[in-house]
């Protein structure tokens, strides 16, 4: 069954699963068990406490536990078990995940997506025609944070186009995904493509696409231009244009070139057609320059543009980084798809949430892309019973999600690169960044 959960969006078979973990994952504590005299009346039950800590996989041995004199095994093993490894292969499987969310979150109705379509226009255009008629700089401001949220909500209207949870229809979420993302100078077939590679790939270091760590020895390279832009806010939050023509550093190729390695030759058509659609976009909003005025258009479009550009920056990097507890990252044999889409996360953005279609419930929808918007709270809810301590449960927000400021600063700070070396690995800080990237 695992290897039909993504089949919806046209995503390859699924790499094995791992359902058990393996002996090998763990190495072995460099403690030791005081071991009473098997003589004593004691010893059936020592032997068994002794046994079931041999099974404990998910120690995390990168901080060994230390003996003391006093205490008994009992008490070590108490105390062991309490320790979670979120490296460790996980006790379940996908099918497992996939049986607790109801059968209905699974179901796509295109009406219901259309609806949330007609919506979003409707606000946009309502904004753009209020702001103009009003004209004040005491709108304004306002507006322009009000219509670049807007802006990212058909961005992610756009996303579950191509995931295929907006409809069945194929030619239905490809007239729609390229009307949503072009109009926000999105190439809509250069996205989908690689953002499905994201999904097939989410939390492998090398072939993730989407906000993926960089090894050390790429970091390595980086130049003092790059590594400011980067690692330093709030011009972290402009990547995405650059992104989308270059992608990230140490990977080559563009999502508007149907020659990038990003795409299959079977893919070429699709991408010349995004890059014709994002193109004829781009010469749309020239022309109004002409017709309304630089400044008009900077205020009605570029300034929203740029706000929905943080938000997506904002929201996707969050996505994956920031847990108080570092995150593990994949390679070789330890990556799989179901260890890899553990490592996202869920975020509350308060008033945000229905705004921007509960895209911050992450975890399910990358496990299960194919789960339309509206019901990925009810799947995730569903789910966690199965999750364990593998779903981390997001810091409530209020009104608007200030809080997540102060986790996107600490983790830029923090989240440099990961090593070269090893199978399961965590974001490790440059501590001379700030000094080199100084201007």
């Amino acid at each position: 069954m695992a290897n039909l959960v993504l089949s919806e969006c046209g995503i390859r078979p699924l790499p094995r699963i791992y359902t058990s973990p393996r002996s090998n994952f763990v190495s072995t504590p460099t403690f030791k068990f005081r071991q009473p005299s098997l003589s004593s009346s004691s010893s059936s039950s020592s032997l068994a406490i002794r046994l079931n800590s041999s099974r404990n996989w998910a120690l995390n041995v990168s901080t060994p536990l230390k003996t003391v004199e006093s205490s008994s095994p009992i008490e070590e093993h108490e105390e062991e078990t309490q320790r979670f490894d979120p490296g460790a292969p996980p006790p379940f499987n996908l099918a497992d995940i996939r049986a607790a969310i109801p059968k209905h979150c699974w179901v796509k109705n295109p009406w219901k997506s259309m609806s949330y379509v007609v919506r979003d226009v409707a606000i946009v255009f309502a904004l753009a025609a209020g702001a103009a008629y009003l004209d004040s700089w005491l709108v304004w401001p306002l507006y322009w944070i009000a219509q670049g949220t807007m802006f990212w909500a058909l961005f992610v209207l756009g996303h579950d186009c191509g995931h295929g949870s907006f409809s069945n229809d194929p030619r239905l979420n490809s007239v729609v995904g390229h009307i949503l993302h072009s109009s926000i100078l999105v190439p809509y077939h250069g996205w989908r493509i690689s953002h499905r590679t994201h999904h097939q790939n989410h939390g492998h270091v090398e072939n993730d696409e989407s906000w993926h760590p960089m090894s050390e020895k790429i970091y390595k390279t980086l130049d003092k231009p790059t590594k400011f832009f980067r690692f330093t806010l709030p011009l972290t939050l402009l990547a995405y244009p650059f992104y989308l023509w270059a992608r990230s550093p140490g990977k080559k190729g563009s999502h508007y070139h149907p020659d990038s390695d990003l795409f299959l030759p079977k893919e070429r058509n699709d991408v010349l057609t995004s890059t014709a659609c994002w193109t004829a976009m781009a010469a749309l909003l020239v022309c109004l320059n002409f017709v309304m005025g630089p400044i008009q258009m900077l205020k009605l479009y570029a300034i929203p543009y740029w706000i929905n550009v943080m938000w997506l920056d904002f929201v996707t990097y969050l996505h994956h980084h920031g847990h108080e507890d570092k995150l593990p990252w994949y390679r070789g044999k330890e990556w799989s798809y179901l260890r890899g889409g553990l490592t996202t996360l869920d975020r509350d953005y308060g008033v945000i949430n229905n705004i921007h279609h509960d895209i911050g419930t992450h975890v399910i929808h990358h496990l299960f892309p194919q789960i339309p918007h509206y019901h990925l709270v009810e799947a995730t809810e569903a789910a966690k019973p199965v999750l364990g301590k593998y779903y981390r449960e997001p810091q409530k927000s209020g009104p608007l999600p200030l809080h997540l400021l102060g986790i996107l600063s600490k983790s830029i700070k923090e989240d440099h690169f990961v090593s070269d070396e090893g199978d399961v690995v965590y974001y490790e800080a440059d501590p001379k960044l700030y000094g080199e990237i100084k201007v």
